[in-house]
């Protein structure tokens, strides 16, 4: 799937991901491939990104909200 992750000040991240982590504001919840759509609120935490490598990269966000749709997820952060 397609990820984006933007600040207002910079895009922190722009790729393919095989899972996405978030911190929602109810708890952490994970997107993979094919995910229904969703939007949803996050709050202070760490965006956890695995890709097809088998390579993990976290991303400190300070809240925000994500989008998902037809495989597309995109990150709004703060």
């Amino acid at each position: 799937m397609n990820l984006e992750i933007i600040t207002p000040d910079k895009e922190l991240y722009k790729g393919e991901a095989s899972l996405v982590q978030l911190p929602g504001i109810d708890g952490l919840f994970e997107v993979l491939n094919n995910h229904a759509p969703l939007i949803s609120a996050l709050k202070a935490g760490k965006v956890k990104i695995s890709d097809g490598q088998q390579q993990t990269r976290f991303f400190d966000i300070n809240g925000g909200v994500v989008e998902v749709l037809e495989n597309k997820v995109l990150v709004l952060a703060e």
